[in-house]
C-alpha cells in the first residue's frame, strides 16, 4: 500500500517534471570555449579593419581579437566607432579583446606618463565599439634586465585602476622571448602582487613553449586569472632557445601536448576564448579566407571531446 505522504511526494514529483520546458542535449550542454580570430593571423593580408571582420565573419568566426592601431588607422581614415560598432554587429562579430603596445611598465618615467596617456586613448576607442579587454605586454622592457617586479606589479594595478573608467581591463601578457614576464612564474608574480581583483593574464602557446615554462604549467594559474588565451603549435625544429614567432603554426600541425593544455584550460563556469594568433608567411602568401577557415577548423578538432 502507498501511504499518504508517498502519493503526494508522487504527485509533485509529476507535476514539476511536466512543468520543466524541454531543452536540447545541445543547448544544455555549456560550450567549453569560444573561437575566435587574432587579426595577426591575417596581418600580412594588409586587409584593414572593415576588410578583417568580414572575412572572420564569413569565415565561421563570431568573436576576434583585433590590433588596436588597424582600428586606428580606419579611424584616421575618415571611419567613425560608431560605423565600426554597427558593422561588427552586422557581422555578428564580438571584439573580445585588442593587441596594444603601450609602455606601461617601463622604469623610464616621461615614457611611462605617456603610456597611460596612450592606454587611456585606446580604451575610450575600445569601450567604444564595445571591447573589454586589452593585451599588456611587457613592451619596452623586453632587453631590461634591471627591471624590479615589484615595482611591475604597481603598475600594473595603475593601468587596472585605469581600465576600472571605461571597463576595460588590461590583460598582462607573457612575452617569451623578453627578459621580463617571460615566465608563468614572473607573469603571476606580478598580477598577484597588483592586488587588484581584476587582474587577468594573457598567455600563449608559442610563448609559453619560448620562454622556456612549457604548457603543464598553465595547470598552476587559476581558473578565474584566465579568460582568453592565445592558441597556436610549435615545430619540432626550429629549438626552444631560437624559435620565432614567424614558426607558429595552427594547433594540431605541431608537437605542442594541445589535447592536454586545452583539458587543463576547460573551465565548467564559463568558456574561455581561444583566440588564434600565428604570423606564418607561408598562410599570409595564401587566400586570407582559406587561412581564417582553417584555423577555425583547426581549433575546433584540437578541442574535439574536451
Amino acid at each position: 500500500m502507498i501511504n499518504r505522504r508517498q502519493a503526494i511526494a508522487g504527485i509533485a514529483a509529476t507535476t514539476a517534471i511536466t512543468a520543466i520546458p524541454r531543452i536540447s542535449s545541445a543547448a544544455a550542454r555549456q560550450e567549453s570555449f569560444k573561437y575566435a580570430l587574432n587579426m595577426s593571423t591575417l596581418r600580412g593580408h594588409k586587409l584593414g579593419f572593415m576588410k578583417e571582420i568580414e572575412v572572420a565573419s564569413k569565415a565561421g568566426y563570431r568573436h576576434v581579437e583585433i590590433w588596436i592601431n588597424s582600428l586606428q588607422d580606419y579611424l584616421k581614415g575618415g571611419g567613425t566607432t560608431a560605423d565600426a560598432r554597427k558593422h561588427l554587429k552586422d557581422s555578428g562579430i564580438e571584439v573580445e579583446d585588442a593587441i596594444g603596445f603601450a609602455q606601461w611598465i617601463v622604469d623610464d618615467n616621461s615614457i611611462r606618463s605617456k603610456a597611460i596617456d596612450q592606454l587611456k586613448e585606446e580604451m575610450d576607442i575600445l569601450a567604444e565599439i564595445g571591447c573589454k579587454r586589452i593585451a599588456a605586454p611587457p613592451m619596452g622592457a623586453t632587453k631590461d634586465v634591471t627591471l624590479d617586479l615589484k615595482k611591475a606589479a604597481e603598475r600594473y594595478r595603475t593601468i587596472l585602476e585605469l581600465g576600472d573608467k571605461v571597463s576595460v581591463i588590461p590583460h598582462l601578457e607573457l612575452w617569451g622571448f623578453s627578459q621580463n614576464l617571460s615566465r608563468l612564474s614572473e607573469l603571476m608574480y606580478v598580477a598577484i602582487e597588483s592586488g587588484h581583483p581584476s587582474a587577468k593574464v594573457l598567455m600563449d602557446v608559442y610563448h609559453l613553449y619560448r620562454g622556456g615554462s612549457g604548457l603543464q604549467q598553465v595547470a598552476w594559474v587559476g581558473k578565474p586569472y584566465i579568460e582568453i588565451f592565445h592558441v597556436n603549435d610549435y615545430p619540432a625544429t626550429p629549438a626552444q632557445n631560437v624559435i620565432t614567432d614567424a614558426d607558429r603554426v595552427y594547433p594540431g600541425d605541431g608537437v605542442g601536448p594541445m589535447k592536454e593544455l586545452f583539458t587543463i584550460l576547460k573551465n565548467p563556469e564559463k568558456p574561455v576564448i581561444l583566440s588564434l594568433e600565428v604570423f606564418n608567411p607561408a598562410y599570409y602568401a595564401q587566400d586570407a579566407l582559406l587561412v581564417a577557415k582553417t584555423g577555425l577548423a583547426k581549433m575546433k578538432q584540437a578541442t574535439k571531446g574536451i
